[in-house]
């Protein structure tokens, strides 16, 4: 399992692992170069703060909180914890999160002697900054601004790498083009104690289901740290590069948004009851729509609506284990994906079906409906990428038909019952076509990955979710879906999915994905399957890491979690299928 925690604030975010160190951290944006990627190359740069001498670590976050604990007891008797926090609150009306990393250092028992090790690099170039030192401070001048590390620590030791005793509370504050005029440490704690009160307000504001509390709760945490509030964009990981399969080249570049996610997401925060990161969305959205500068839309882009281009190899990099190449930006921004249409209509139907947002029924957002819908009619049968991004080759993908059906189902209801004004022959011939097609990507009465391909793909279980009708077709895919694309020889993993197990453009999937495994365990909900579905959904559980975390994919053969992290998607899908398996409160209460 990835030995990590993750801090942040929605601006930035920091990758903690067991043993104190701060291994991944961009700034000033998460899709920035980093300052510390010690997590991909040894050579990466690390912000370390370790004991000296043989010791055991355990990490937890503070309850119903972002915030993170790294607690040290050292062989000799000595204990003390490290307190990670990025400071989020609310201050002047507005949300304070600045780029700023927090470090508290507390001894709880003993004597304890620590080691501080303050290594940023300039980005992937992986120079060493210019360093200053003050008289409580270290300054270091990056690419794109000053990176600031404040202390009440003894400069020197910090400095120069020197071991020295743990006598007190002390802080470590790392900021981006800032500096902290107060007390150091009155600072710390009052801030460590308002953000702690922000997360905490937060997580009473969520709906949660009655079974799996624990489990929605701390998803929604992560889920929410993926949000890059400025623009609304929400990112598909915090990471780059982390493989898919150790020692392979399948690398790739996540922390940014991808239009597709935005369904699984905002579905995710819809069941939790916040409504302010679907209004950041739309407004991401919004802007896309009016600056794009082609007819359609790419699948994926920045935090400040370019597309990820182009896609850079970093050969100086050595990658996770050895896994290279290192990547920063990513091909698929120039793909043809249409899956996306359907997705962002389904994403953008509550708010014609929840008058809650009647006042969002602009005329700005019936254009962004219009042409969406105008989209998905375009895309109904035509070849694409797929939801898998093939690199090479161009299919129509069963997939695509389906989000485009839903998609446009949704707002025919909508156009039907008076909620908007729109072309009803245009969208109802559409619908008729893709489940036309839709029929013709059955074989034996199960849906298949194309008209023209006959493999399995566990994309194919959301029909059963979004209510494709014909009860019988859903329930053979999700059996045969279990049966090609699960592991029944693996006892306590056997409802583990694989997306696909067909040959893609650099070789063969090797580990399930975790997210198809809640989406098998909704699927069976759905179904009235509920046995089998907390099976799936427990087996999905036990994925996570040590402090509920969940990657993209898991080797069932090692038991370590592969590709990025923490995956938006996985936290997304154990939110949804968390809500259908759980029965309502007006059973329980």
């Amino acid at each position: 399992m990835y030995p990590l925690g993750i801090v942040g604030n929605c601006n930035v975010s920091a990758f903690v692992s067991l043993q104190g160190s701060v291994d991944w951290l961009c700034m000033p944006r998460p899709d920035s170069p980093p300052i510390f990627g010690g997590l991909i190359d040894s050579d990466g740069g690390k912000f370390e703060i370790t004991p000296v001498g043989k010791y055991e670590s355990t990490q937890f976050y503070m309850e119903n909180t972002n915030i993170l604990v790294t607690e040290f007891r050292l062989q000799d008797g000595g204990r003390f914890r490290i307190v990670d926090f990025c400071p989020r609150f609310h201050q002047f009306g507005r949300i304070f999160r600045p780029q700023a990393l927090y470090r508290i250092v507390e001894p709880v028992e003993g004597t304890s002697r620590i080691r501080v090790n303050f290594n940023p690099i300039n980005g992937w170039s992986k120079q060493t900054p210019h360093r200053s030192q003050g008289n409580s401070h270290l300054r270091y001048k990056m690419s794109e601004g000053v990176l600031r590390l404040s202390t009440n620590a003894p400069i020197t030791y910090v400095n120069e790498q020197a071991p020295f005793h743990l006598d007190k509370p002390l802080v470590f504050t790392l900021t981006w083009d800032d500096s902290i005029r107060d007390d150091l440490l009155s600072n710390a704690y009052t801030q460590l104690t308002k953000t702690r009160l922000y997360w905490e307000q937060w997580v009473r504001h969520c709906n949660i289901p009655f079974l799996f509390q624990k489990e929605v709760i701390r998803s929604a945490l992560a889920l929410k740290l993926n949000c890059f509030e400025d623009t609304g964009a929400i990112l598909a990981a915090l990471s780059t590069s982390l493989p898919e399969i150790v020692g392979s080249e399948r690398n790739w570049d996540y922390r940014f948004c991808w239009l597709r996610d935005a369904y699984f997401f905002l579905s995710a925060f819809r069941n939790i009851g916040h409504f302010e990161e679907m209004l950041g969305f739309m407004n991401f959205l919004l802007d896309l729509v009016y600056t794009a500068d082609s007819e359609r839309l790419g699948p994926v882009y920045s935090l400040d609506l370019k597309k990820p281009l182009p896609e850079y190899i970093h050969d100086n990099w050595t990658g996770y284990q050895g896994s290279s190449p290192v990547r920063s930006n990513n091909q698929a921004g120039e793909h043809v994906q249409n899956d996306i249409y359907g997705e962002l209509l389904l994403t953008l139907a509550p708010i014609y079906y929840d008058e809650r947002f009647i006042d969002l029924r602009t005329s700005e957002h019936s254009h962004v409906i219009s042409r969406l819908i105008g989209l998905a009619i375009d895309s109904v049968g035509q070849v694409d990428a797929g939801l898998w991004e093939l690199r090479n080759q161009s299919l129509e993908h069963t997939f695509t038909n389906l989000m485009s059906w839903a998609g446009l189902n949704r707002f025919r209801v909508c156009a039907e019952q008076s909620r908007i004004q729109l072309e009803l022959n245009k969208i109802t011939q559409a619908e008729e076509l893709a489940l036309d097609r839709l029929a013709k990507s059955q074989h034996e009465g199960v849906l298949t990955n194309s008209p023209n391909d006959s493999t399995f793909d566990a994309s194919l279980l959301l029909a059963t979710v979004l209510r494709y009708p014909n009860d019988q077709t859903n329930r053979k895919t999700v059996d045969k879906v279990i049966e090609r694309l699960g592991n029944p020889q693996t006892k306590g993993f056997e409802y583990l999915l694989y997306r696909y197990r067909r040959a893609d453009d650099f070789g063969t999937p090797k580990h399930p994905f975790v997210a198809c495994s809640f989406w098998l365990a909704e699927a069976l909900s759905a179904l009235g399957e509920h046995k089998r579905a907390n099976i799936a959904f427990e087996q999905a559980l036990s994925t996570a890491n040590h402090v509920g975390l969940f990657s993209e994919h898991f080797d069932i053969h090692t038991k370590t979690q592969t590709g990025n992290f923490a995956q938006a998607y996985s936290h997304a899908a154990l939110i949804n299928a968390a809500f259908r398996l759980s029965p309502p409160w007006s059973h329980i209460l």
